[in-house]
């Protein structure tokens, strides 16, 4: 939809108002039937039946008048019939939301019960998805097969086995031996879409794509012109064609002779799709003849008397204003499927309407089955696919057919298609009146043996990518990491290399566009250049030869007291005192009857740190009586393991991850000045933009590092690579992402070596070649750690397990003052009985003293003086 300006979430906006629109289409559709002539001896019923076609096109004329015609023939031969397909046109003008705008209100306002339309992918699947809705049949005539149309169960598509045509150009391509073509499409999503079966299929069965190069509308012959310039120099010679009848006619085979490539030992194919397109017509030579060699697949329409009488009235029953009645000569391929399909949809229309019959429209379409004009018609699995091809050779300005491509996987020269072939063509006239078979092109070979190549000439990284002028011959000599892997991955191919310095600075944008832009001068470019959707719009980069991703590089961590960080403050001293609390707690249970745990005060204090701390690494030695201390004690130890594997595997954390505490407001962040990369990277996060630093290569790095200016650094992986090889027992890699897609070497838009040299990549990197150099330039690293978020440990983490082992030692204490109270309870009953009996005749002296020498109450006394004076009385 980008061709309408228009994004996904704007139509998807608008289906859904359509679709609720049309929310009452299916009570119409059913009850839309208009029954005329009811005083008359028979009524007819007529069933609307929408179309919605590109009118201004010759070919949604020569449909939309094909149709009309073939009801009319129809239903003069079956005039007893009681139905009557009634047509309602509407003019899409090729624009996929008009076409959908014209079959809401064709639902809507006119109650139709089935569509012909969609003749591209896109119009394809708005029509299908409103038939979907309101349950319509949608009868889609030559839209390319795909795969995103088979969930439309209400969509008839009528076109040719995209397959079977794969299969025929493959064989086609093998029958003369040849290894490799270029493909030459129309960069348009129809033919997009259209030409990957075939793709597949020439990948699945050895034939090797040299060049994709895609044209549309508004190509100037210019571009063309330089694009098969391209193609020539590399020694393409086969070439199949995949665009429509406007571009190839009127700009590339023109353009193709311009450059003398329609001449002797050069071979173009035609794909069905491109020759259904084309319309013989009375004024077109010229174009013919510049077109003369071409071969062309194209789906077989027998010849038949049928065929030429209605082609006649056809003709005749065009309006004379109507230009199209001059151009044409003949129906099109889709005006012979369009006749059939009227007469199958009035079949269908009579069958839905016949008494004791239950059959949906879209279910009398499927089982209709008759012989039309374009042969036995009949509808499978939603699909009317025609499987059978003539070859035709363009001599002249006429046509020759050489043989026909048949269903089951065979070549025919004669018309009459079976199991039982010659396997055998006729001969072919090719480009340059020769009879001779091309000889097509060897892989790897090329007529040029030079390639021109760019190289990035920074020399801030020399280790990936440097240069020097050679004092005798002036050339300029590349060395480093990336151009290494550039002449490993080019050394079969026997390319002499001469490089030219880039000399406009670190934007690699502009790098792509200059060699886009001056194919004349160059024809690649190598260095560190990271491969990016917008520059993949100029060039064709070959697959990665680098890691992936961003990475981050800070210096190491360094103290004499790192072993404390795991654990916070409060942690520390709470699990401290929960060893000397266990160690008492066991000291009071065992100490009246174990003697590991008496002896002098010193002993026994010693006893009780000793056990306690000893439990850390399960040391301890004496042994425990009583059940209540076992249980305090294994209550304990499974708390000091959790704590003791906690502690390790934070520590080795820390030790191993370089933890990074970035302050936004104060902390800078080193990065390679005047990267893109980098600076989008950074752009995405919340970092204040001053306090980004642009450091030159990798040595600055390292002093922003040392001297603590940056609190790290952040650049693409093979970068940092060279920075961790220089110093590696400095600064460590944090938290890699692949957010990046690597470094690529920049080819020309269709250029053979990509898809050669990506392949040499991809063996050097399986035959563990790319890591040798890697290892050779960047030294030994150290792996990568994908994470940094190793924090200290806490108290309020472990709260609960000090909470269990809290709440047994208190239940342990418990118990123990019951057993103890239990033991000692009469002795403990007579002590308070004594005590309580000493307290009351103390209280009865201290009574009798005052009331023998009364005390004023305003003079003060304590009362020794009055125990005093009880004594001295009972004395």
């Amino acid at each position: 939809m980008e061709r309408f300006g228009i994004q996904n979430q704007t139509l998807v906006s608008i289906l859904l108002v359509l679709f609720l629109s049309i929310s009452n289409c299916f009570v119409l559709c059913q009850n839309g039937n208009v029954t005329e002539g009811s005083g008359s001896k028979q009524e007819l019923v007529r069933v609307r039946v929408g179309i919605v076609l590109n009118l201004g096109s010759v070919e949604g004329k020569i449909v939309e008048s094909s149709v009309s015609l073939a009801l009319s023939d129809f239903y003069a031969f079956n005039s007893d019939y009681k139905t009557r397909v009634s047509l309602s046109v509407r003019n899409s003008q090729g624009e996929p939301l008009l076409a959908l705008a014209s079959a809401v209100n064709l639902l809507q306002n006119v109650g139709v019960e089935a569509i012909i339309g969609g003749n591209s992918l896109q119009e394809t699947k708005l029509l299908a998805e409103i038939g979907e809705k309101a349950r319509v049949p949608v009868i889609s005539l030559n839209s390319p097969t795909s795969s995103s149309l088979r969930k439309y169960s209400h969509l008839i598509q009528v076109t040719h086995d995209s397959f079977s045509e794969a299969k025929g150009i493959t064989a086609f391509i093998h029958e003369f031996d040849w290894k490799s073509v270029a493909l030459v499409y129309e960069d348009e999503d129809d033919w997009r879409e259209s030409m990957q079966l075939m793709v597949d299929h020439f990948h699945e069965n050895g034939v090797h794509i040299q060049s994709k190069v895609g044209f549309d509308v508004s190509s100037s012959d210019d571009c063309m012109m330089d694009r098969l310039r391209k193609l020539k120099d590399l020694g393409v010679t086969v070439f199949v064609v995949h665009m429509s009848e406007l571009v190839a006619t009127h700009h590339l085979f023109p353009c193709a002779g311009n450059l003398r490539m329609m001449s002797k030992g050069f071979a173009w194919i035609l794909t069905a799709k491109t020759m259904n397109s084309f319309h013989e017509s009375t004024g077109n030579g010229f174009v013919k003849e510049a077109m003369e060699g071409v071969v062309g697949f194209r789906s077989y329409i027998p010849v038949s008397k049928e065929l030429q009488n209605f082609t006649w009235r056809w003709r005749k029953s065009l309006p004379v204003e109507k230009t199209i009645g001059s151009e044409m000569t003949r129906l099109s391929t889709s005006g012979v499927w369009a006749h059939d399909i009227a007469w199958a949809l009035a079949r269908a229309v009579e069958a839905t309407r016949m008494p004791n019959v239950s059959l949906t429209l879209l279910e009398a379409i499927t089982e209709c089955s008759f012989k039309g004009l374009s042969g036995n018609f009949q509808i499978k699995d939603k699909s009317f696919l025609s499987d059978k091809f003539e070859i035709v050779n363009l001599i002249g300005s006429g046509e020759r057919r050489v043989g026909f491509w048949n269903s089951n996987g065979s070549f025919s020269s004669r018309r009459h298609l079976s199991s039982s072939t010659d396997n055998k063509l006729e001969t072919i006239i090719w480009p340059g009146m020769s009879s001779q078979c091309p000889k097509g092109h060897k892989l790897g070979e090329s007529k040029r043996k030079t390639l021109r190549v760019l190289v990035t000439s920074s020399n801030r990284f020399p280790k990936l990518v440097s240069w020097k002028t050679d004092p005798v011959t002036k050339k300029i000599i590349a060395d480093g990491f990336c151009i290494q892997v550039f002449s490993a991955s080019i050394r079969r191919f026997n390319y002499d290399v001469e490089y030219t310095l880039w000399t406009g600075g670190g934007n690699y944008d502009n790098l792509a566009y200059t060699l886009s832009s001056q194919k004349d001068k160059y024809d690649m470019a190598v260095g560190d250049i990271t491969i990016t959707s917008n520059r993949s719009s100029y060039v064709d980069f070959t697959i990665p030869f680098t890691e992936l991703g961003l990475g981050m590089v800070a210096p190491k961590q360094s103290g004499m007291w790192v072993f404390f960080q795991p654990l916070t403050p409060d942690l520390w001293m709470t699990s401290a005192a929960f060893f000397v609390l266990t160690g008492t707690i066991v000291w009071l249970i065992e100490r009246p009857e174990n003697t590991d745990f008496q002896g002098s005060w010193s002993q026994q204090i010693g006893v009780m740190l000793w056990f306690g701390f000893s439990t850390l690494v399960y040391a301890h030695r004496e042994k425990l009586k009583h059940n209540l201390s076992r249980f305090v004690v294994t209550v304990w130890v499974f708390a000091v393991l959790i704590l003791t594997t906690s502690y390790t595997a934070t520590l080795t954390s820390m030790m191993t991850v370089q933890q990074i505490r970035f302050n936004s407001n104060k902390d800078f962040i080193g990065h390679l000045s005047g990267s893109l990369i980098a600076n989008a990277s950074l752009a995405s996060t919340n970092i204040n933009a001053t306090n980004v630093k642009g450091l030159d290569n990798s040595t600055d790095y390292a002093k922003a590092l040392f001297n603590n200016s940056v609190a790290f650094i952040i650049d693409e992986l093979p970068y940092l690579n060279v920075l961790l090889g220089e110093k590696p027992d400095h600064f460590l890699m944090v938290k890699p992402q692949i957010t990046t897609n690597g470094f690529g070497f920049m080819f020309q838009k269709g250029d053979e070596l990509v898809h050669l040299v990506s392949k040499e990549i991809s063996e050097l990197r399986t035959k563990g070649r790319l890591n040798e150099m890697a290892k050779t330039w960047f030294e030994n690293r150290l792996p990568y750690i994908i994470d940094d978020t190793s924090e200290p440990i806490d108290l309020y983490r472990f709260r609960g397990l000090f909470m269990i082992t809290g709440g047994s030692s208190a239940f342990a204490i418990a118990v123990l003052l019951i057993i103890w109270v239990r033991d000692r309870w009469e002795d403990l009953m007579s002590s308070i009985n004594i005590f309580l009996s000493r307290r009351r005749l103390l209280h009865f002296r201290i009574l009798f003293a005052r009331t023998i020498h009364p005390i004023p109450l305003h003079d003060p006394f304590d009362e020794n003086m009055v125990v005093q004076m009880a004594q001295r009385n009972r004395g």
